[in-house]
């Protein structure tokens, strides 16, 4: 990713709020404010797209339905220039759409039923991620895991293989360090959730596989004959060093 811009400098939580409900969108806003929130509005797919990759939000709460085209290919579009937190805000409720919009590479699903303290909830759970490492110093020290040919660096968040750079969400970061923390060792479904989520609210059970299923990709790994991510069946998953 080229020259991104810079950050925010005013303490403030920036959301962009991609939603052709305009009303909805307003009310999200009214209440987000107050909360130290700075929430910005767009009602187009393709003006939301431009929108996102245009500024360093700290989450994107990005509708499934919108004139122009759809959520999913606006997410396809910033998923290609950013891995900022995108949270789809959606009136399906089918676990297919909600699984279609984590392949690609959204953070979190909520449905149009939420509540406002679900919404408040889930929002700070993807954005604390990308406040804390807006927030890190230039000069922090390194802090790096580093398995076979997969490498992370913790404080600056980038993944790489081979050197060459993995372009990933913030919550595939932390399913693959929590994995590789614990390498060699099985994590289950319940404790990548627990490391993910904070205990603030649920995730439907199909989510981490969803992810996992991306990392795989990512990682140019085969569920069938793993070289990185293992899945034990019944159990959870393990990460492995290749060479050993």
């Amino acid at each position: 990713m080229s020259s991104e811009p810079a950050p925010f400098q005013d303490g403030l939580t920036h959301v962009l709020v991609i939603d052709d409900d305009r009303k909805l969108a307003g009310l999200i806003r009214d209440y987000l404010v107050p909360l130290g929130y700075a929430v910005e509005l767009v009602h187009t797919g393709p003006e939301g797209a431009e929108r996102a990759v245009a500024a360093p939000w700290h989450a994107i709460v990005l509708d499934v339905m919108l004139p122009g085209c759809d959520g999913f290919e606006v997410l396809k579009r910033i998923r290609a220039k950013s891995s900022v937190p995108i949270l789809m805000l959606t009136a399906r409720g089918e676990e297919a759409d909600r699984i279609v919009g984590l392949e690609i590479g959204a953070d979190d699903y909520l449905p149009k039923t939420f509540s406002t303290r679900e919404l408040l909830a889930r929002l700070r759970a993807v954005t604390r991620r990308s406040v804390i490492a807006q927030a890190k110093p230039a000069e922090a020290p390194m802090k790096e895991l580093v398995v076979g040919n997969v490498r992370l660096n913790l404080d600056a968040r980038v993944a790489a293989q081979n050197d060459k750079v993995l372009v990933l969400t913030p919550v595939e970061f932390d399913i693959l360090a929590a994995l590789m923390k614990s390498r060699g060792r099985i994590k289950s479904r319940e404790a990548l959730i627990e490391n993910l989520r904070d205990r603030e609210y649920e995730v439907f059970d199909r989510s981490v596989d969803v992810h996992i299923a991306s990392l795989r990709k990512k990682l140019g790994d085969d569920a069938h004959q793993p070289r990185h991510i293992r899945t034990v069946r019944s159990a959870g998953y393990m990460f492995i060093n290749p060479e050993e």
